[in-house]
């Protein structure tokens, strides 16, 4: 069946604003339980905005995990050289360099990869 109602405007327009309030809410109460489940991590606005401006994601997301390129090195079995030299822009590594170096860093490769 193919029932039609009709509406005034004003009406219209109120549900329609109701409608998208009721998604930016539900997309909040999403976000909020990804946060609560670990899923999402909130990082602060310096730092988006480093990267943002194009700073290196590889030097970014060390100073936000607080690790040196040394530790850095260390926790991705790669050698030190090679992590200085992709942050600095010389290399761009390798695919499995760059999933090495993005496990200790707790993000993902597209994350790393400008």
């Amino acid at each position: 069946m193919n029932e039609m109602v009709t509406i005034a405007r004003d009406e219209y327009d109120r549900l329609q604003a109701a409608a998208e309030d009721l998604a930016n809410l539900q997309a909040y109460d999403r976000a909020k339980a990804a946060l609560v489940a670990g899923e999402q991590e909130l990082i602060p606005s310096d730092h988006v905005n480093r990267l943002l401006n194009g700073e290196n994601p590889q030097r970014v997301y060390r100073d936000l995990r607080c690790m040196t390129q040394t530790i850095l090195a260390e926790k991705a079995g790669v050698n030190r050289v090679t992590v200085a030299e992709i942050a600095t822009g010389r290399k761009q590594g390798s695919i499995s360099t760059l999933r090495a170096l993005a496990d200790p860093l707790e993000i993902t490769l597209d994350d790393l990869v400008e």
